[in-house]
């Protein structure tokens, strides 16, 4: 690999350091400092419970990639308890860890009484207290639920919500302006052809690599979805029958050795999910497949690039143009939980809430209830948070439109959340990718995992089909 390509582990270890600092002091590296709000957060809502509430109630939560948020959640969420009667207490661990906790505290039968997860939890289903009864009384509330929050959270084969997700993150393209600009794209790549040619270029003329993941983390698996569904290929059937070994998704596979080949170097084989960020952040990016929180940490830690740093919706490709949710909320109540009542509470106050959540997010957090957040559209057309031009979130307006969840077609079930937690599309991409098998044969061994994991759920009857 060409030393001049390749993300140092000194850039890694500095750009880490940056990072860290701006996420903890907000300090830019100057004495500008974070750009300041341009309006003010929206006011608090308190929702009166339907029943006394009395106790501890224990909350675990992903320490957020926007920092700013979990200053206010922690807040919130105590003010709450104080107002209630319960004795609130929030921690917060890192995202790659909570599946891994979860799994421990219900095999221990203790722990958390409300545990949240930035992807579908559906594969602990059988442990987990049915919030149907939230889902219902939320859509009364706040109206109706986005259709990929609730395939995101509700197995149409048991009626189960196996959790509530009042809230998601779309996965746009983040891209660098001037470099896309040297090859004839000002506006960025809208297809995955143009993602080939233009990044090849770059890194051809520029030594600048591209950032699309093929490691076992979240974001990897968002983008071999989204490539996969540009083909017309995907998991399983809108029947939640697996269908992977198809033509399309050979396809896909040629076509991510391609663009491996072509524009990116062995990094993407051992990213965790912070690396694409920090690689763009450092200038060291030409594209990645990612929420805002990159842009919106290089604001503060590398001002001049964030204003380079523009933003695509889904890729087009031979079929379509889908991604994955970035980031989908999966908020459940273990079988273990001593305050039930308590969490669905406060998740209905939560969602309440979520202008606060948006605001405090910086527009990361976008609401599963759209009627809960009239000001949305003017913020992003605004941006409250110093974006140059101010309306450089206006992609984001509909990007419901070009988001679907995890086991599209079909519904992210019990086998999805298996298969996502065990990452075998990214080790998929990967294997053929590095050479170790064909696309054919890389395929094929994906289907021999697949399989029997759907199976087993099936004939538990957690999975619809046959």
């Amino acid at each position: 690999m060409d030393e001049q390509t390749r993300i140092s582990r000194r850039s890694l270890l500095w750009l880490t350091a940056v990072a860290t600092t701006a996420a903890a002091c907000g300090d830019a590296g100057d004495d500008a400092g974070p750009p300041e709000a341009t309006v003010p957060a929206p006011s608090p809502t308190m929702s009166t419970p339907a029943s006394k509430l009395s106790g501890d109630l224990r909350i675990l939560l992903w320490s957020h990639f926007v920092p700013s948020h979990d200053k206010w959640f922690d807040q919130f969420a105590k003010n709450w308890g104080k107002e209630v009667g319960v004795n609130v207490t929030v921690d917060h661990i890192n995202n790659t860890e909570i599946v891994a906790r979860t799994a421990a505290e219900i095999q221990a039968r203790q722990g958390h009484d409300l545990i949240q997860y930035i992807a579908p939890l559906s594969q602990f289903e059988p442990s987990v207290v049915d919030l149907k009864d939230v889902a219902e009384e939320a859509a009364n509330r706040f109206g109706e639920q986005l259709e990929l929050c609730v395939k995101s959270s509700q197995n149409p084969a048991t009626g189960k919500h196996y959790a509530y997700s009042p809230g998601w993150v779309p996965d746009p393209g983040d891209y660098r302006k001037s470099l896309w600009e040297s090859v004839g794209l000002p506006d960025g790549p809208t297809s995955w052809e143009d993602l080939l040619r233009g990044g090849a270029e770059i890194k051809k003329s520029k030594n600048i690599q591209m950032g699309l993941g093929m490691s076992q983390e979240i974001d990897s698996n968002m983008a071999g979805r989204a490539l996969m569904w540009s083909y017309g290929a995907s998991i399983q059937n809108e029947d939640e029958e697996v269908v992977i070994n198809s033509p399309e998704t050979v396809a896909a596979v040629e076509f991510m050795q391609r663009l491996f080949k072509d524009t990116m170097t062995n990094e993407v084989f051992s990213w965790n999910p912070a690396s694409n960020n920090q690689g763009l952040i450092a200038g060291q990016m030409s594209y990645i497949l990612n929420s805002i929180s990159a842009w919106r940490t290089a604001q503060e830690a590398n001002p001049e690039v964030a204003d380079d740093i523009y933003f695509t919706p889904a890729l087009k490709g031979p079929k379509t143009s889908l991604a994955a949710q970035h980031v989908m909320y999966n908020w459940i109540v273990p079988n273990h939980a001593r305050n039930v009542d308590a969490a669905k509470e406060f998740l209905l106050h939560y969602t309440a809430n979520w202008p606060s959540a948006t605001y405090h997010s910086k527009l990361y957090d976008l609401p599963a209830f759209p009627r809960l957040v009239p000001q949305l559209n003017g913020w992003l057309d605004r941006d409250p948070f110093g974006a140059k031009p101010e309306n450089k979130l206006g992609v984001l307006k509909n990007a419901i439109e070009w988001s679907t969840n995890i086991g599209h077609p079909g519904p992210a079930n019990t086998a999805v959340g298996e298969v996502f937690a065990t990452f075998v599309i990214p080790n998929m991409f990967a294997k053929a990718a590095r050479g170790e098998l064909s696309p054919e044969q890389a395929v094929a061994d994906a289907e021999r995992q697949i399989r029997p994991i759907f199976d087993k759920w099936r004939r538990r009857g957690l999975v619809g089909g046959v």
